[in-house]
């Protein structure tokens, strides 16, 4: 009966293990990007103050100043995914 129990105990601790792992590894529900947009001008030079997740954010910080806004040059210039080059498009 002990050698049972033990391996009845092991196996719930393993799965409760696999569950935890599962649900620390999952993506987290769709938040708006932080850094998505820049305060930019003289005061703030290039890129500037990039802490703002909408263009709305960023234009009500720069009102009544001299800065502008724009989107964040590490999304702006970010590599884009390619087509398959593998794959085969048919004409007819």
């Amino acid at each position: 009966m002990p050698r049972k129990l033990s391996l009845a105990i092991l196996t719930a601790v393993s799965a409760l293990t696999v569950a935890g792992s599962v649900l620390t590894t999952l993506p987290a529900a769709a938040e708006p990007i932080q850094d998505q947009y820049c305060l930019q001008g003289r005061r703030w030079g290039y890129p500037g103050n990039c802490q703002f997740s909408s263009y709305q954010q960023c234009m009500a910080t720069a009102d009544g100043t001299d800065a502008y806004c724009g989107i964040n040059p590490m999304y702006a210039f970010a590599a884009q995914p390619r087509r398959n080059p593998h794959r085969h498009t048919y004409r007819y």
